[in-house]
């Protein structure tokens, strides 16, 4: 399987044609030597295209790195300074960089907010929440009503806390919405589908009077934490279908 090839099947997933309102550059970002002929034996995955998840997976032996935020947002940009620098570590290891940004979001299969529905105990989600006229996030009931603190677990179950925890609705908690990474200001749009909470990765300090004044619980798992969800299960479909060998580029950010 070559580049082009493993984008195809990539897209033939995430179909990146349904999003064009997303600034991101969707697909292959970044080539290789010979995109068309050099086979593809082990993809990395990683939530961010940067210097350090490029040289992790080139020590790791990886042809390609597939990841949720690339490196290229539809304006144009001089090849200076940082950039130049994220740029050349991916030509110097020969490393192929394939990006999916709102699609990867939206994806009911392997997206990052249905993932995360699914984690917490919502048996069948349903699309939610608008960004730019694009559906990209998640609502369901949970079976049963549970607390705030328990729903902190489900979201995550390996024992990573969340950035922020902002207890202000429901101590029973049934219907939740989940819109992942830089989503806080859209907690609105979770207060007028009447959820109990609203699960996404930042809220800044503009949002917490609104979502105090709405009576709104929101937990703010962290943009990259509530974001790994999309690339591993991606990374488990390719392992699955494509019997490709592949590795998870952890490069947490804290944030």
């Amino acid at each position: 399987m070559n580049l082009h090839e493993l984008d195809k099947f990539f897209n033939s997933i995430l179909h990146k044609e349904n999003f064009s309102s997303d600034i991101s550059l969707n697909g292959i970002q970044i080539e290789n030597s010979e995109p068309r002929k050099k086979e593809i034996r082990k993809v990395a995955f990683a939530v961010d295209a940067c210097e350090a998840t490029a040289r992790l997976a080139g020590e790791a032996g990886a042809d390609a790195l597939f990841v949720h935020h690339g490196l290229f947002w539809g304006h144009c940009q001089t090849v200076t300074g940082t950039h130049y620098k994220r740029i050349k570590a991916f030509m110097e290891r020969d490393l192929a960089l394939i990006a999916y940004h709102i699609p990867l979001d939206a994806n009911e299969e392997v997206g990052n907010n249905f993932g995360l529905a699914r984690r917490i105990g919502i048996a069948e989600p349903r699309p939610f929440g608008k960004w730019r006229g694009m559906t990209l996030g998640a609502i369901g009931e949970l079976e049963g009503g549970v607390s705030l603190d328990e729903l902190s677990r489900r979201l995550f179950p390996n024992g990573e806390k969340p950035l922020r925890v902002l207890p202000f609705g429901k101590p029973e908690i049934k219907r939740v919405a989940i819109i992942s990474g830089g989503a806080g200001d859209d907690f609105d749009q979770a207060v007028r589908a009447r959820a109990d909470a609203f699960i996404t990765g930042e809220v800044g300090h503009e949002e917490y009077h609104p979502i105090e004044e709405s009576g709104i619980n929101v937990i703010a798992g962290g943009h990259y934490q509530t974001e790994t969800v999309g690339v591993s299960l991606m990374k488990e479909r390719v392992e699955k279908e494509l019997g490709l060998e592949t590795v998870f580029i952890d490069v947490p950010t804290g944030l």
